[in-house]
């Protein structure tokens, strides 16, 4: 009976359709068959290539570059290597090739069958494809900040209807929640091209789950839950990078937090197992799901845990109800360092009345933020552009300018350079922007700025970084 999956012309559409160039050699070297990729590259139709040989594509230079690999092909050796092609429909091009032998009736090499693959053009694809998501979380954030700001001066001004009060409490989550989902997303991306950095030390287990504690306990008890924390007597020690860590099993908490009815029940078990330490949360409702959610953070806390060289297990919680996310861990005999010890000052004063420039094309954003500020006793001046920040700031003279970085025209790092120049040391530069990847960090360093903020920026983060400016005397 005829098969279909072995239709030649089924194969010529699989193969001429690929973004692949192939191609099938005799000893000589001369073409056999190539598909439609390779042909683009050589700038010809297949069948005027078939016959010709290599060197008659690709040169005498080309052809001695390679001459050793095809010595070792011919010796039935399978090669593969990268270098730069020059080819006419390619141009200049880093190509990783990969050969294979192919062997006649006898089991003698014959010829071979070589792939080509355009890395260049990948990376230019990786690019693209990092440039979309920078854009994305940059187009997200920036609505997001004119709401925060607003619900935020809707708290400030007093008592309020409970059905009023309970929908700005949902909106702020709502925001809470699309801002880190932002920041997951661009965390996958980095873990997924092997840029997403770790800072690496010997850390107690309970220094980093107190510190998950601190960033979920809020989710927690504003849903009632009961939590339950039981870790190991005697110091157990993990290497790794204490935030990253920390901010895998806060997500996990949250998650759960999210996940069950109002007063449910969270426990945290912390042991030592065969060399690796186990940290089981277990929730009593729905919880984290099986292994094949495809929830957005979830995916961020396996990344995280597998750059540790560890894993995670969703599973039934052994009581029966519920689900236990299981993560574990290598353990490790290295000495932590010792904890700087913080202390928290909390100065409910407001900060001392500074005078504040505030630049954004996002007239809502701006206005929204001018408002709030200036509810805390700030004199506020806004722009709507950097030409417009320039001249206001050169009559102003503000102590802090609050610049957005993608105005049009003068956008905000030469605006920042600008008042730099003017002032010195004299004006605090605050960068508030919805570009919030570690290069835009850089390159707002470098122009100037003494602070980043990515929209949207938490009312009292501000708050504290104007009191601390205040507090200062220049």
């Amino acid at each position: 009976m005829h098969n279909n999956s072995s239709d030649p012309r089924e194969l010529r559409v699989i193969t001429d359709t690929m973004p692949v160039a192939a191609v099938r050699c005799a000893r000589d070297g001369r073409f056999i068959w190539v598909n439609q990729t390779y042909a683009k590259w050589a700038a010809r139709a297949v069948k005027d290539i078939i016959g010709l040989r290599i060197v008659d594509i690709m040169g005498a230079r080309a052809m001695e570059q390679i001459q050793p690999f095809v010595e070792r092909l011919l010796a039935g050796e399978q090669v593969a290597y990268e270098r730069f092609v020059e080819m006419q429909g390619l141009g200049r091009r880093w190509v990783k090739w990969a050969y294979t032998p192919t062997l006649d009736a006898r089991g003698e090499v014959d010829g071979w069958v070589a792939t080509g693959m355009d890395i260049q053009e990948a990376k230019d694809a990786n690019r693209r494809k990092d440039e979309f998501l920078a854009s994305l979380a940059h187009e997200l954030r920036n609505p997001l900040a004119p709401i925060r700001n607003a619900v935020a001066i809707l708290a400030r001004k007093g008592p309020q209807d409970p059905e009023v009060a309970w929908s700005q409490s949902v909106i702020e989550r709502q925001i809470d929640q699309l801002s880190r989902l932002i920041d997951d997303l661009l965390d996958i991306e980095k873990i997924s091209r092997g840029k997403f950095a770790l800072k690496k030390e010997y850390v107690a287990l309970e220094v980093v789950v107190d510190m998950a504690l601190e960033a979920s306990r809020p989710q927690i008890n504003a849903a009632g839950h009961h939590l339950s924390v039981l870790l190991p007597s005697e110091r157990v020690v993990v290497e790794g990078d204490p935030a990253r860590l920390a901010q895998a099993l806060a997500t996990l908490l949250k998650h759960s937090a999210r996940h069950m009815h109002s007063r449910g029940s969270i426990n945290i078990t912390g042991s030592v197992e065969s060399g690796a330490v186990l940290v089981a949360i277990e929730d009593s409702g729905a919880g984290v799901p099986a292994d094949d959610d495809p929830a957005v953070a979830l995916t961020l806390v396996r990344g995280i845990v597998s750059l540790h060289q560890g894993s995670v297990e969703f599973r039934a919680a052994p009581s029966g109800q519920g689900c236990e996310a299981l993560v574990r861990l290598p353990l490790s005999r290295g000495e932590p360092r010792a904890a700087e010890k913080r202390v928290a000052v909390f100065d409910p004063r407001p900060a001392r009345p500074l005078r504040v420039l505030v630049a954004d094309d996002n007239r809502d954003a701006a206005d929204s933020l001018q408002r709030l500020l200036a509810l805390s006793g700030h004199e506020v001046r806004v722009a709507y552009d950097g030409t417009s920040a320039l001249d206001v700031g050169a009559e102003f003279r503000p102590r802090v300018a609050i610049l957005d970085i993608g105005m049009p025209g003068t956008d905000g790092y030469e605006v920042a350079r600008a008042l730099r120049r003017r002032q010195g040391e004299e004006v605090t530069l605050v960068a508030l922007t919805g570009w919030g990847q570690d290069a835009d960090r850089r390159r707002a360093s470098d122009a100037g700025f003494d602070h980043h903020l990515t929209k949207p920026v938490d009312p009292q983060t501000l708050n504290v970084l104007l009191a601390d400016v205040a507090s200062r005397k220049n």
